[in-house]
């Protein structure tokens, strides 16, 4: 897979669909490869018509690993840096969890380079911010094992904790995906310091109510990492945004509602652009 150079740092990326097509930036989430985008997924989205860019954050995967702490705006400004090493002038910004702070921030940062911000299972950060559920937290500050197999059960078993109860947990299919995280780059440290990133992040729902780009909020009513309350809380402030609540969705995007998210994000492009 192909990578760049953006904001002084290597990024892992991969693209589907045709490059003269509208420009989409999907952002991961904590500790999460550009694999949590799952390929068909991001096919159903380049079928949309868009040419969707997937990548590893900093810290994760075959991106650059760091060796000291940064922000969610250093990670915002990596997503533009990828977007300026594509000599891609502006994109619909998409983030799920802790990319959509990312995605949020992209907004707000840097607002003309943002077509539309749609932001899944995610929240406002800081004191704004509604905290995980106990179980949550469980699942959060789960010591992360030594050795490859302690790694692969921890994710199996943290998936499945966060599955929510309408969707069915498969087991064949979710520890392939993680067998192939975990081969390919797994950084116990590096979502350690992404989590501290999130920790010391301020709110934003004040800045989110300057916000003038076109908004999707898409959130799980089943959610006990980011409870939906979060999602509603940035539809809220957001002036126009849209929420897209799903019934029994946890802190997860099962494939039951991939066509469903597709078509709201193309919606939200189609809206973009006859406004404009």
């Amino acid at each position: 897979m192909p990578r760049a150079t953006a904001n002084g740092i290597e990024l892992e990326y991969e693209t589907f669909g045709d490059p003269q097509a509208q420009p989409l930036l999907l952002i991961a989430g904590l500790g999460a490869q550009m694999l949590s985008w799952d390929e068909e997924f991001c096919r159903l989205l380049a079928g949309r018509g868009f040419y969707v860019i997937r990548f590893d954050n900093r810290d994760v995967g075959l991106s650059t690993w760091m060796g000291g702490g940064y922000t969610l705006d250093d990670m915002a400004a990596d997503a533009v840096g990828l977007l300026d090493a594509l000599s891609i002038r502006a994109a619909h910004i998409v983030g799920a969890s802790m990319g959509g702070f990312i995605a949020q921030l992209v907004a707000l940062n840097h607002p003309e380079r943002a077509l539309t911000l749609t932001s899944i299972m995610s929240g406002p950060n800081g004191d704004d911010q509604v905290q995980p559920t106990e179980e949550g937290r469980s699942v959060l500050f789960a010591p992360a094992p030594d050795n490859r197999e302690g790694r692969i059960e921890l994710g199996v078993w943290a998936k499945r904790k966060l599955v929510g109860p309408a969707d069915p947990f498969d087991d064949d299919y979710e520890r392939a995906r993680i067998v192939r995280a975990v081969d390919r780059g797994s950084n116990p440290a590096g979502f350690v310091r992404q989590l501290q990133a999130i920790g010391v992040a301020e709110g934003r729902l004040e800045r989110l109510a300057t916000l003038r780009v076109p908004t999707l909020v898409i959130h799980g009513d089943a959610d006990i990492l980011v409870p939906v309350e979060n999602g509603r809380l940035v539809v809220a402030a957001v002036p126009g945004a849209r929420l897209l609540e799903i019934d029994g969705m946890g802190h997860d995007l099962p494939r039951r509602i991939w066509s469903q998210v597709a078509d709201a994000i193309a919606e939200l492009a189609r809206q973009a652009t006859t406004a404009c």
